[in-house]
């Protein structure tokens, strides 16, 4: 059976692979647009969404990742708001705190960054380790750091611009990879429905409003569409509002499907070590090419979704300080922070501190919205926007990380 499983993984991964890697699809200006969003939003949350949210609810996972992806969508409509309509006014006569918040918005964005950077490489030497099954925090750690300096040298010395173009073949690979898991996950369990051994068995390991607090900090896992905010000089507003709505629609899809599917695979909670790597144990039963074919998207995925960010981080610090601040300099200076955090932060510390600092981004781009929107007279898109904006302030104060 686990033949059959692996060759259906191959085989369909190879099949999306020659479709997501044709050079008209990677050529295609809609297709770039949407890829941007769409690698951060199922980067990391695909890695580590399924063992947290089993750990948390259990197997109501996949509704809570529903209620996630809303969550996102909600604050993805007040950026989107922003792009048609504060963009145009920013270009022109401003009023004063349209401008006050565009600046906070940047510095808020890119201290989020900084938080995700480390996340990110964390995970990036967490799968790597895991080819010689080294789960020790001490060595994750300093195999971490070395990646986070390498990078930060890199794009202090010659920029990181090279790497940022990995980008959209990295998003073929992993979409290829997992189009894969998902059919011999959907084989899997048809196979037990068939057989009648097809049962959903996981078991919560919080409670109420515990549970609760925990979810709240898992906005990291539908993170990544506020990208589409800042691609002005590559594509029209048009393309920017719909290739989001692109990116988020697909990664719910995806996320949903897999968390459905896998289910049935939920056991135990999350180990004392390697939990964020625990998705290799809960589908290394479903095939022996799950494991290195998970871990090579892992790393990929990883180092391209760090990249971005630093540099991301570093061009906001640049604008943020009217040019004061280098985009090299913001890389190094992103850098150092991620150090500094991957040292004081446990993974699950810095997934509820990456979930709180973009909630910081998304509540003033709601603001922003909510004010837009009352000047335009549109007073039900303000109360939508202004009910996001109380919302991110109850996440910021009260999510909290899985205790490890």
């Amino acid at each position: 059976m686990l033949s059959i499983n692996n060759g259906v993984l191959i085989g369909i991964a190879l099949l999306l692979a020659c479709l997501l890697f044709r050079p008209k699809l990677l050529a295609a200006p809609m297709w770039r647009a949407t890829v941007t969003p769409l690698a951060s939003i199922i980067g990391s949350g695909f890695l580590v969404a399924g063992p947290i949210l089993a750990h948390t609810v259990g197997n109501w996972a996949w509704l809570a990742m529903l209620a996630l992806c809303g969550l996102g969508y909600w604050f993805g409509a007040a950026i989107r708001y922003n792009i048609i309509h504060v963009e145009p006014s920013l270009a022109n006569q401003p009023p004063f705190y349209q401008v006050g918040l565009e600046r906070l918005c940047e510095l808020a964005l890119s201290l989020a960054y900084f938080v995700s950077v480390a996340y990110y490489l964390n995970l990036f030497a967490a799968f790597g380790l895991r080819l010689g099954e080294v789960l020790d925090p001490f060595w994750i750690r300093l195999v971490s750091t070395g990646v986070i300096a390498s990078i930060g040298l890199l794009g202090a010395l010659r920029g990181l611009a090279g790497l940022e173009r990995l980008e959209v073949l990295v998003v073929a690979l992993k979409l290829s990879l997992i189009g894969g898991l998902l059919a011999v996950l959907a084989q899997v369990n048809l196979s037990a429905f068939t057989a009648g051994e097809l049962a959903w068995v996981g078991q919560r390991h919080e409670q109420g409003w515990q549970a609760l607090e925990i979810l709240l900090g898992l906005v990291i896992l539908v993170q990544g569409f506020e990208t589409s905010r800042y691609l002005g000089r590559k594509y029209d507003p048009a393309t920017r509002v719909r290739s989001m709505r692109w990116a988020q629609w697909i990664a719910t899809g995806i996320y949903l499907t897999f968390l459905l599917l896998i289910t049935s695979l939920f056991r135990d909670g999350l180990p004392p070590q390697g939990g964020e790597t625990a998705i290799i144990d809960l589908l290394r039963p479903v095939g022996t090419a799950v494991a290195p074919l998970l871990i090579l998207t892992a790393l990929a995925s990883q180092l391209s979704a760090a990249v971005a960010d630093m540099n991301g981080a570093g061009g906001l610090l640049a604008g943020a300080s009217a040019g004061r601040v280098p985009v090299r300099l913001g890389n190094l200076i992103t850098a150092l922070v991620a150090i500094a955090i991957t040292w004081t932060a446990n993974i699950y510390e810095i997934i509820t501190y990456a979930s709180k600092m973009f909630v910081i981004y998304y509540a003033l781009q709601a603001l922003q919205a909510a004010l837009a929107a009352w000047r335009r007279g549109e007073w039900w898109r303000a109360c939508g926007f202004a009910a996001a904006v109380l919302v991110a302030l109850g996440i910021i104060v009260f999510a909290k990380p899985i205790a490890a």
